[in-house]
């Protein structure tokens, strides 16, 4: 027995890319709940296989019959072809006048079909509504299909067969049917297709199809032959899908080459059984995609991606061989200034390093600058700060992602910048102090501020004569690399404050997550 219970649905597609939902309130019964949730789930595979948008639309029943309301809550497009409409129409109401046959669909229990010659947006289109309802009650939604008129003729010209397939797939979308069809990959335009009826006897292929098995030996006509007549999965699934009645998906290999192959029933309403609403298994409708050409550009991606991180991986031990190769050379100076010159020198090598170390270990183009500036900060706490003199390093501020080569530059300015804070901000007999870094995410900026509790900026200074080296680095990498700005300002010590650009990676956007 059918619960007639009513309750408030809020109808969501937000999982599938190629659906789009708005939530909607509207009173239904627990059957059309389950029925409009079916046909959401077929939505995206209607719009492949038919090549059109479709609508998934709800009727608000209003005080009177003119007041009711149509409104789109659902639409999946085309993954083959441009879908029929540039913008999606979820959240539009259909008005009475302008969309007369999905409420004559409505409130007459019937299919309808009209040519739209002037729709607002977009070519003119073929528009067909299915009718949903539960049991014997009145419909609650309209399950609405809009083809451009290029693809009516093409559709036209197709096989007799495969017309039928598409129809019968349409009257099954009304009833939620198949099942596990949101299981199912998008569909390309490169996909062959073929159908096998009730008995697995194949009765259709497409050109595509045709082509495909020619690819792998079979260059008969294989029309009329079984399923079981292939030396391939195609039987197999073909029996999945009509003992479970759903759709079923497999990636494999057969014959040296890499197949996506779907499988989905297909039912027919019996003409002797429509007033009971009975079916019957037609057949079955496999896809076929060759996915060698993809898989074979994968892999060849992971080898380039592993190459790529054993390079990163030895300039970093490069690196820090040169590195350890200063250090042994400082302890040989005889001069406190060469020493120092070293020491710096050392410190710059292992900035760079800890940028080819972070690409080594991750197989992306993109850093997160945070864990880059703790890197160095703690390179900095334990090889060249001296711990009698207590002065502490913190660092403050969000995830920031960043280029490799923003990284680079980031990192070497904040090298810099703390090394330049320990020898100027400080004497070197002082004791106690603290040096803080922080970054803040600004959209399409990133501000990067260094600030030190030591003596201030003497009254004279200048950044653009400055004769440090150091800074000179710093202003070059700023202005030149990062494209920003960079500033010096006494504040309770001494604050720079350097804020630049971020640049797109590969067309997107880099971006920033909190913590």
């Amino acid at each position: 027995m059918v619960e007639h219970r009513s309750s408030t649905i809020f109808f969501r597609m937000d999982a599938d890319p190629a659906v789009s939902s708005s939530a909607l309130a509207v009173a239904l019964a627990v059957d059309e709940e389950k029925l409009l949730a079916q046909v959401r789930a077929v939505a995206p595979l209607l719009a492949d296989l038919t090549r059109a948008d479709v609508l998934i639309c709800l009727r608000e029943q209003g005080a009177s019959r003119e007041a009711s309301v149509v409104r789109v809550c659902a639409h999946a497009r085309p993954h083959s072809i441009a879908p029929v409409y540039a913008q999606l129409l979820v959240g539009q109401n259909l008005a009475r006048d302008a969309h007369p046959n999905v409420y004559d669909s409505l409130e007459q229990n019937r299919v309808t079909r009209q040519m739209r010659e002037d729709p607002k947006e977009g070519a003119p289109v073929q528009r067909e509504v299915l009718p949903l309802r539960a049991g014997d009650r009145a419909p609650f939604a309209a399950l609405v299909i809009d083809t451009n008129l290029l693809e009516v003729e093409r559709m036209r010209r197709r096989h007799r067969i495969f017309q039928q397939v598409a129809r019968d797939l349409k009257e099954m979308a009304a009833r939620g049917e198949p099942a596990q069809a949101n299981q199912l990959s998008p569909f390309s335009e490169f996909d062959g297709l073929l159908y096998a009826d009730e008995t697995g006897v194949i009765r259709y292929m497409s050109g595509v199809a045709t082509n495909l098995y020619r690819n792998i030996g079979y260059s008969e006509n294989l029309i009329a032959r079984p399923l079981t007549y292939l030396e391939t999965i195609d039987a197999e699934l073909f029996q999945i899908a009509t003992t479970e009645k759903r759709c079923v998906e497999r990636t494999l290999q057969e014959r040296g080459r890499e197949w996506v192959k779907k499988a989905i029933p297909i039912y027919q309403t019996d003409a002797l059984l429509w007033l009971h609403r009975g079916t019957r298994l037609a057949g079955v409708l496999i896809a076929i995609h060759d996915d060698t050409e993809t898989r074979e550009r994968e892999r060849q991606l992971i080898i380039k991606t592993t190459m790529i991180k054993e390079v990163h991986h030895r300039v970093k031990n490069d690196l820090q061989t040169v590195a350890a190769l200063l250090r042994m050379q400082t302890r040989r100076m005889q001069t406190d200034e060469a020493r120092t010159a070293l020491g710096e020198a050392v410190n710059r090598i292992l900035s760079i390093a800890v940028i080819h170390e972070f690409l080594s270990a991750q197989d992306s183009r993109i850093i997160n600058i945070r864990d880059i500036a703790g890197r160095i900060l703690h390179q900095m706490q334990s090889g060249v700060l001296d711990p009698q003199r207590e002065i502490k390093l913190r660092l403050t501020g969000p995830n920031i992602y960043l280029t490799a080569r923003q990284a680079t530059s980031c990192a070497l300015i904040i090298n810099e910048l703390l090394q330049n804070a320990l020898e100027h901000g400080y004497d070197l007999r002082a004791q106690g102090g603290t040096i803080a870094l922080s970054f803040q995410d600004l959209g399409d900026r990133v501000e990067l501020r260094v600030h030190d509790d030591g003596r201030g900026l003497p009254a004279d200074f200048d950044l653009n004569t400055v004769d440090s080296l150091g800074l000179r680095i710093v202003r070059m990498l700023v202005t030149d690399d990062l494209k920003g700005t960079i500033a010096m300002v006494s504040d309770n010590g001494v604050s720079v404050i350097v804020n630049f650009p971020k640049i797109p990676l590969g067309g997107d956007e880099a971006w920033s997550e909190q913590e």
